[in-house]
């Protein structure tokens, strides 16, 4: 079975928070950095550290670039015009962010080096070799390149639809055709390695389930090639849009969510409604690259659902000392049409020794008037106690089955080990009665087959 992963995107969502988040819920570094060095790209090298968000401990994930592969994209007074002011950062980490392009154009500019707090950190180069060719590529370059790439076939398919994905909401962006678009923004050198480090490191943790409940977005404006463009930038608002995303804006001035990061969201979600109950196995946090007054990092979480409900239910008591056993048996019968979950009956003694009957019935809390009534017009009782109880229950549903013997309905359990399977009384005894064979040997052939059936 594959793992459930559960997005906490209260600080937005990128690519570069989201493959630190990754590594830090255990994904195989090595596993990625053997695929990173079989991507036919060149021009840049990955750094995984530890940073400080607000004095909690995060994986940072950062593709750094050769000079003239740089861009803007992380310089914060760049990004939102000369009148942002940024507060210090007191882990140090101010001005010069993220690599992650966002869907706006690449600018050129004098490479910045980028300090890592005296944390000790990985530095890894990559293929310095290879052809330099990369500007402007469109949609089939990319994937060529990924087909290419020394990865799982899961792992390709995931980073082909994130750049799909993308590229679609371009198009819509720019009024012109996906085979069209030029990806000169999405398709440097380190979206390309954000997204196939993604693909990489979900493939690597076996994750099938994706529960991302709502994006956070900030607001204002964000400096591209044409202007100071609104927050949320048209990419994301096309992907959001496309995809049924729900999107939280908050008072933080700023781009919390890139292209990268929704198309990620997009490709990859599967659910946005969490468990009402379940458990948390690992966390992961990423950390981001820009400085906002919120601490800017991506929480990821593989949880586990708790396959127990828990419910309320009723207990319905009444001593009975003048009823025959014909009259119990009808209202039990009664009790049992008109919903009761359960219905018995004890032996006890009550006042002067006489031998009498305790009934109690289960029910739930809405069926509760229609039980009394059955008791009190049926029976000789004049009072019933009343007693709300909680109950754990294990997930189950009633499937049918085709057995060597017949068709059979069959309560199947699930239990966090596994399921169990029961098959119903009914359906034993009429294949005992329709076969001749004794209870027992139909059960336990019954068993046996289910068994077989589900490995």
């Amino acid at each position: 079975m594959g793992n459930t992963l559960y997005l906490e995107c209260y600080s937005g969502i990128s690519g570069d928070m989201m493959v630190a988040a990754l590594l830090d819920l255990g994904a195989d570094e090595k596993i990625l950095q053997q695929a990173l060095l079989s991507l036919n790209v060149d021009g840049f090298q990955t750094i995984i550290s530890r940073v400080k968000k607000s004095g909690i401990d995060a994986c940072d994930f950062r593709v750094q670039l050769e000079a003239k592969y740089e861009n803007h994209d992380h310089d914060m007074e760049f990004l939102h015009g000369d009148h942002f002011h940024e507060n210090e950062d007191h882990e140090g980490i101010h001005k010069h962010h993220e690599h992650e392009h966002h869907g706006h154009e690449h600018y050129e500019h004098e490479h910045h080096k980028h300090e890592h707090h005296g944390h000790e950190h990985h530095r890894h180069e990559h293929n310095k070799h290879k052809n330099h060719s990369h500007e402007h590529r469109n949609l089939s370059d990319i994937l060529n390149i990924i087909e290419k790439a020394d990865i799982s076939r899961k792992a390709k398919e995931t980073a082909i639809r994130i750049f799909e994905i993308i590229g679609e909401a371009e198009a819509k962006a720019h009024g012109t055709t996906l085979d069209q678009v030029h990806f000169h923004e999405v398709g440097a050198v380190d979206s390309i390695v954000d997204i196939v480090s993604v693909a990489v490191c979900l493939d690597n943790l076996n994750i099938e389930q994706v529960i991302v409940p709502v994006l956070y977005e900030g607001k204002g404006f964000v400096r591209c090639q044409h202007g100071m463009m609104p927050i949320p930038v048209p990419a994301v608002s096309n992907i959001a849009a496309s995809h049924q995303l729900t999107l939280h804006v908050t008072n933080t001035e700023g781009e919390l969510i890139t292209p990268t990061g929704a198309a990620i969201v997009a490709a990859i979600k599967t659910s946005n409604l969490l468990p009402k109950d379940f458990t948390i196995l690992k966390v992961g946090i990423g950390a981001g690259k820009r400085t906002y007054e919120r601490p800017s990092m991506l929480r990821a979480m593989l949880i586990q659902e708790n396959l127990k409900e828990s419910t309320a239910i009723i207990k319905l008591e009444s001593n009975i000392d003048d009823c025959s056993g014909e009259t119990l048996g009808f209202v039990m019968e009664q009790l049992f049409e008109a919903g009761a979950l359960d219905v018995f009956y004890i032996p006890i003694y009550m006042k002067k020794n006489r031998p009498a009957y305790q009934l109690t019935v289960i029910c739930m809390e809405e069926d509760v008037n229609t039980m009394e009534q059955i008791i009190f017009h049926e029976t000789t009782t004049i009072g019933i106690r009343k007693i709300r109880m909680e109950r754990t229950i294990l997930k189950r549903e009633i499937v049918n089955m085709d057995t060597s013997l017949g068709k059979v309905q069959v309560k199947v359990c699930e239990l966090n080990s596994g399921k169990r399977y029961y098959p119903e009384y009914s359906c034993v005894t009429r294949l005992c009665k329709e076969k001749k064979l004794p209870y027992q040997e139909v059960y336990q052939r019954i068993q046996s087959e289910i068994k077989n059936e589900s490995r």
